[in-house]
C-alpha cells in the first residue's frame, strides 16, 4: 500500500515522502487505521518491520488535526508520551519524531538517564507536544515537578516486554495513576511474555489485538548460522572470520560489560579497531561510539543487550552472538539489528559446549534447528596452540604478559630495583581483570 493512500495530512506526508518511503510495511498498514479509532492496541511484530512509524504517524496525524491556532507550549500541553527501555532507543523514536514532524507546528523532546537533568528540565518547562522517554528519568522529573502528564491523550509503551524485564513495572504502574485523563494505550512489541499479556489487561481498555508475523519468530532475509567452538577459542575464530571475509560494521553481543571489555581489546590486539557500548559506559561515550561505528570508523561495536534494541544503523550486515543472550526472546531482537526494512543480513552465534541450553532454548522460541558449523583447525578435541592455553577467566596472550613486563623492568632498572616477579605480575593483571 502507498503511503499516499492512508490520508496523511499534507505537511506530514511532505515529511514521510522526504524520509524516501513510499509503500507501507505490513505492520503500518494494518496498525495505523486501528490507532486512528481511538482505540487501545496490544501489537506484535518482527523488530525493524517499522513499528515506530506505525504508532508514530497516526498519533502526530492526529495532535496536528487538533492543535488550535497560536496554542502556546506552556508546558502543561504534553499530549503523547512514548515510553522506552533504554537510551538508544528513546533516542532513536526521539530523532523519528522530529523528521516526520519537521513541517507541522509540534514540539517535541527526549528525556532519559546517564546525562544531566537541567537541559532536559529547560526543555520540559517550554514545553512539548510529543515527549519519548525512559522510565526511570520519567519518575525523577515527576518526582522534581518539572512536567505535567495530565494533557496525556495517546501513551505508548514501546518494547513493553523488555521494560518489564529491566523492572520497571513499578514504574509503569505509578505513571498510570498520574495519567489520569481517559487516554488511548499502545504497546508494541517484538515479543510477546506472559509478563506483557498480564501488564496489557492492567493498562489496556478492550483493546485489539495486531500479529502481524508469529510469535518470536526471526527475519527470512537474515541468514542465521550457529559455529561450535571452545570458550577459549572463540575470540580467535571471530577475528579469523572478520578478516578472513574481510567483515566491516560488525555488531557483537557479548554477555556481559566485563566481557565486552576483554573481548573489544583483544580484537585490538588483533589489528581490529572496535568501540564499546554498554551500561558502564557514560552516554556521551555511547553515542560517540554509536557515531564512530556508523560512520565506518570503526570496524566492530562490542556490546551488551543495553544494544539490542534502539539501535538502528542503516544496512546494518552482520550480527554476532559472542555469547548467548541468557533469555531466548533477546536472541530476536539482537539479531533484528540487521535485515532492517526488507534488507538482507547476517547473524552468527558462536557457541561453546556450556552453551547448548541456551542454543536449545533458542531454537524451541523461533521453532527452528540450526545446523552445527565447525570450521576446520577449530574441533573440540582439538588440541589448543600454546599460545592460547589460558584460562577461561582471563583469555588473553602470553606475549602481552612480555611487552608490558619487559617495560615493568624497564622501570625498574632505572630507579635501581628488582622488578616485580612474573608470577607476582600476573597475579597482579588477574585481579585487575
Amino acid at each position: 500500500m502507498s503511503v499516499d493512500a492512508i490520508g496523511l495530512s499534507a505537511n506530514l506526508l511532505k515529511a514521510v515522502k522526504a524520509c524516501g518511503y513510499k509503500n507501507l510495511t505490513p505492520i503500518q498498514q494494518q496498525a495505523i487505521p486501528i490507532i486512528r479509532t481511538g482505540v487501545d492496541l496490544l501489537a506484535s511484530a518482527q523488530t525493524g518491520t517499522g513499528k515506530t512509524a506505525a504508532f508514530t504517524l497516526p498519533i502526530l496525524d492526529a495532535i496536528n488535526r487538533n492543535i488550535k491556532p497560536g496554542e502556546e507550549h506552556n508546558g502543561q500541553t504534553i499530549k503523547a508520551l512514548i515510553l522506552t527501555p533504554t537510551r538508544e532507543l528513546a533516542a532513536q523514536v526521539a530523532k523519528n519524531v522530529k523528521t516526520y514532524s519537521e513541517f507541522m507546528p509540534i514540539k517535541s523532546g527526549v528525556i532519559y538517564g546517564g546525562v544531566n537533568m537541567p537541559p532536559q528540565t529547560t526543555m520540559l518547562k517550554k514545553g512539548v507536544d510529543v515527549l519519548v522517554a525512559t522510565p526511570g528519568r520519567l519518575i525523577e522529573h515527576l518526582n522534581e515537578r518539572n512536567l505535567d502528564l495530565s494533557h496525556v491523550r495517546h501513551l505508548v509503551l514501546d518494547e513493553a516486554d523488555r521494560m518489564l524485564d529491566m523492572g520497571f513495572l513499578a514504574d509503569i504502574e505509578r505513571l498510570m495513576e498520574v495519567i489520569k485523563q481517559k487516554h488511548q494505550t499502545l504497546m508494541f512489541s517484538a515479543t510477546f511474555s506472559n509478563k506483557v499479556k498480564t501488564l496489557a489487561k492492567q493498562v489496556l481498555r478492550t483493546p485489539k489485538t495486531l500479529e502481524v508475523a508469529k510469535q518470536n519468530s526471526t527475519s527470512g532475509k537474515v541468514k542465521q548460522s550457529v559455529y561450535i567452538v571452545s570458550e577459549t577459542r572463540k575470540r580467535e575464530l571471530l577475528s579469523e572470520i572478520i578478516g578472513v571475509n574481510n567483515w566491516k560494521q560488525v555488531l557483537v553481543f557479548a554477555g556481559t560489560k566485563e566481557s565486552a571489555n576483554i573481548l573489544a581489546k583483544e580484537l585490538k590486539l588483533d589489528g581490529i579497531k572496535a568501540a564499546l557500548c554498554h551500561g558502564d559506559k557514560t552516554q556521551g561515550a555511547r553515542n560517540r561510539a554509536l557515531e564512530e561505528f556508523s560512520e565506518g570508523k570503526v570496524r566492530v561495536l562490542v556490546a551488551t543487550d543495553v544494544a539490542a534494541r534502539g539501535l538502528d544503523i542503516a544496512d546494518l550486515p552482520y550480527v554476532v552472538n559472542f555469547h548467548l543472550p541468557f533469555l531466548a526472546e533477546d536472541y530476536v531482537h539482537r539479531i533484528g539489528r540487521t535485515g532492517r526494512a526488507g534488507k538482507t543480513g547476517t547473524a552468527i552465534s558462536l557457541v561453546s559446549p556450556k552453551d547448548e541450553r541456551f542454543l536449545g532454548n533458542i531454537e524451541e522460541l523461533i521453532g527452528r534447528r540450526f545446523e552445527r558449523i565447525v570450521v576446520p583447525g577449530y574441533e573440540l578435541d582439538r588440541p589448543l596452540p600454546s599460545q592460547y592455553k589460558e584460562s577461561l577467566d582471563a583469555p588473553v596472550k602470553k606475549s602481552r604478559y612480555k611487552v608490558t613486563q619487559d617495560k615493568n623492568q624497564a622501570v625498574a632498572k632505572k630507579k635501581k630495583t628488582k622488578p616485580a616477579s612474573s608470577k607476582k605480575y600476573s597475579k597482579k593483571i588477574q585481579k585487575k581483570r
